[in-house]
């Protein structure tokens, strides 16, 4: 097929379009993702060009992508796309003339007249329809190492979570918690909900918890007091922290007085506050009993106060597993509650022709019942298929045998368990059970273990109406543990 000189997304480019996406999908859509296939009605091209247009290795025409941008008020500009030799010829949008000329789909700036137009191919009806993405070449594929960052075509919606959350942020006062074991994508969805809360104007902040020093822990006027500087200097503001630090009224009391009397005032949008790991807090008791119910306050005092109605908190973290607090001052049973699922099988299969891998829902199975859905343990496994080309059989042959690929992820679970004894001890039942057996366990520990992501509940409500009956998250999970339990030497 004849080959021409095309264009290619920049990162810079694809996080400009993906942030004018979001707003209109706040704007229009309640907050909802647009799918697929209404994005493509929207822009009046095929879902295939928009599969080649996010995998950012596959060149469209230039009046394609002009088209993708005006469809959302955007300009296409130079530092939007590279130029490439790298296409086929143009598939070019539906009625694009016509298109032109509705202004309330798209700008009235006119498109480039130079590229040849061509009917595109029906869009697919489902997902396992779908015609892949081109492979990546292993450049283009960074290793799935943190949060999937904003440009990246590798983010998998898991509805209807990011839409509640897109919508709660606009809540005066909202307080959004953001739940799950560690790989299961709360800092990629933070990541999202920060960009949709600047499309909206919003100040944003982020605090991680981990940054701050542990000295700070056991003294909580210094905590408050950095707490309260990290905010200003985040805002880019004066802290003048002393014209209104009393230590006679006491260090809460002085911290939500300069939050509500000095630093919400000097801003006229909202402010989205991200506590990140807050599990680090959990472990300092007495710290932990008095910053928290001060969390709480802010919430329930927002309801009559305007000045805190302008702070929306966004709280992170895996568990509550440390800290007994007074159910009437914990700010972990308020505001919205938000616990992230494992993908589907849809969503893995999504995933993987986003890869470029022409796999069938049969692959997919296989995955699944190795690993199930961890989204962090999916997206390792498929940048190994599509880097090192390890077939899936390989891959569950290496990882059953010795963890394989997912060896470091399973090592660290194993160490980090070891400074528990008692929940080691409840893994211990789990995993010498046999593989899909439930065992049932105390109540807390399974809760703790849940929480970190090691077990899975039965849900079998006949047989255990408390909900306390527990198994292995995954096969890869229970053959892992069963192992070390096995084979640990008497000194263990």
């Amino acid at each position: 097929m004849k080959r021409r000189r095309g264009v290619v997304l920049t990162h810079a480019g694809l996080k400009r379009l993906q942030a004018a996406i979001a707003a209109v999908e706040i704007a229009e859509n309640n907050g909802e993702r647009f799918t697929l296939e209404e994005l493509g009605d929207r822009i009046r091209v095929s879902t295939k060009t928009l599969s080649r247009l996010w995998s950012l290795n596959s060149g469209l025409d230039r009046r394609t992508l002009h088209l993708c941008f005006t469809s959302f008020n955007l300009d296409l500009q130079p530092g939007d796309y590279v130029v490439v030799d790298d296409l086929a010829e143009p598939e070019t949008p539906v009625n694009a003339v016509n298109a032109v000329n509705e202004p309330n789909r798209l700008s009235a700036s006119p498109l480039p007249s130079t590229e040849t137009r061509q009917v595109p191919q029906p869009a697919p009806s489902s997902p396992s329809s779908a015609v892949a993405p081109a492979p990546l070449p292993s450049g283009a594929l960074p290793y799935p190492d943190g949060p999937v960052p904003l440009d990246s075509p590798f983010y998998i919606d898991r509805p209807p979570i990011e839409a509640l959350a897109y919508q709660e942020i606009s809540q005066p006062g909202c307080v959004v918690r953001i739940r799950a074991p560690r790989g299961m994508g709360k800092t990629s969805l933070t990541l999202r909900l920060l960009t949709v809360a600047e499309a909206q104007g919003y100040r944003t902040v982020t605090l991680d918890c981990n940054e701050f020093d542990s000295v700070l822990l056991d003294d909580l006027n210094k905590f408050l007091r950095s707490f309260c500087l990290r905010l200003a200097q985040a805002l880019h503001i004066p802290p003048n922290l002393e014209d209104y630090w009393d230590e006679e009224i006491g260090s809460k009391l002085s911290c939500s007085f300069y939050l509500k009397t000095y630093l919400l005032k000097q801003i006229d949008a909202p402010v989205v506050l991200v506590l990140n790991e807050i599990d680090r807090f959990f472990e300092h008791t007495t710290f932990a009993q008095d910053f928290f119910p001060l969390l709480r306050s802010w919430y329930e005092e927002s309801r009559r106060d305007l000045a805190l109605q302008k702070l929306r908190l966004v709280v992170v973290y895996s568990t509550e597993e440390y800290v007994a607090l007074d159910i009437n001052q914990s700010p972990f049973n308020i505001g919205l509650p938000l616990r992230l699922p494992e993908f589907t099988a849809e969503q893995v299969l999504d995933l993987a022709q986003r890869h470029g891998l022409p796999w069938s829902m049969s692959e997919v199975e296989q995955l699944i019942d190795l690993i199930g859905g961890h989204p962090a343990l999916v997206r390792m496994a498929l940048y190994h298929v599509c880097i090192y080309g390890l077939s899936l059989s390989q891959l569950v042959q290496g990882a059953i045998a010795t963890g394989g690929i997912f060896r470091p992820h399973l090592w660290r679970h194993w160490v980090t368990i070891q400074q528990h004894p008692d929940l080691l001890a409840a893994l211990r039942t789990v995993a010498l059970a046999e593989c899909g057996q439930s065992v049932l366990l105390d109540p807390l520990q399974a809760y703790r273990l849940e929480s970190r992501g090691l077990l899975r509940y039965e849900g079998d409500s006949r047989n255990d109406p408390c909900g306390n009956r527990v198994l292995s998250r995954c096969r890869l999970y229970h053959q892992y543990f069963r192992q070390q339990f096995m084979s640990e030497s008497p000194l263990l």
